[in-house]
């Protein structure tokens, strides 16, 4: 019992030290009624899942997820603070009710739902991937027997490398980050790596790094949603629920998936 009141207190006590220490973004927003409070919404994030969230060239903090969030807030007239946990930072800063809501490309699953996740409406379609390194012969599945794969922990990606592992006999070595996961593909320490699609693909496009996408080897699409953990910040999900549907209709989310995307 002991073990487990320390286990707890240590999740905690490292939620707060990942807010204290995290990168912050404040945003404010118009003069809409639901900013007349005063409440400021701390709203946690990944470090590196660039095109959602990535520190660009002159050191500002953007992004599909970010843009979205601005949005969205702007729209229904709220403040927040958007801190730089990293994944991993950010789920437990949640739970450790040191954050308000996580929006970081989280997919949208019955699992996540069971063990506490609150998810907004989907804003996003994103499937899964097989990367290798750039001059890599491996074309499918079958050629990872006996190999290890790189995966980023919690996330549907490693989900869908532990579904794939028993059946063509690889194992899954997990990794704290995106970045670190393609530089275990790189440096030869894994032979693939499965990671979010759009990612992967802006990652290899963006910086030249030396790995392709696998053909053929996405899983079926999953939904990204904005996350909290609690009932009592439903209202937020309301919120967010309501700004994502008033952007898809006055243009500003496609405006957002071009800037980022392309047409």
């Amino acid at each position: 019992m002991k073990k487990k009141v320390l286990a707890l207190f240590m999740t905690a006590a490292m939620a707060v030290l990942a807010v204290a220490c995290g990168n912050t973004q404040s945003a404010s927003t118009g003069d809409n009624a639901g900013a007349a409070d005063g409440k400021v919404w701390v709203i946690a994030t990944d470090t590196v899942f660039k095109p959602f969230e990535y520190t660009d060239d002159k050191g500002n903090f953007v992004g599909i997820d970010v843009d979205i969030l601005a949005a969205v807030a702007e729209d229904q007239g709220f403040k927040y603070e958007l801190k730089s946990l990293g994944w991993d930072a950010s789920i437990a800063a949640c739970q450790a009710g040191q954050a308000d809501g996580m929006i970081a490309g989280a997919s949208i699953t019955d699992e996540r739902k069971a063990s506490g996740w609150i998810f907004s409406n989907g804003y996003f379609d994103a499937t899964q991937s097989m990367a290798v390194a750039a001059d890599s012969d491996i074309k499918g599945f079958e050629d990872l027997a006996g190999a290890s794969v790189a995966v980023k922990t919690g996330t549907m990606s490693a989900t869908y490398a532990e579904e794939l592992a028993k059946q063509y006999n690889f194992t899954v070595t997990y990794f704290e980050d995106s970045p670190t996961v393609y530089q275990a593909v790189t440096g030869g320490q894994v032979a693939a790596c499965f990671d979010d699609t759009p990612i992967m693909a802006a990652t290899i496009k963006d910086s030249g790094i030396a790995m392709k996408l696998v053909d053929g080897s996405e899983n079926e699409p999953a939904e990204y949603g904005f996350a909290v953990f609690t009932k009592d910040s439903q209202e937020l999900i309301d919120k967010f629920n309501a700004g994502l549907a008033n952007i898809k209709a006055n243009g500003k989310y496609d405006e957002i998936l071009a800037k980022y995307l392309g047409d």
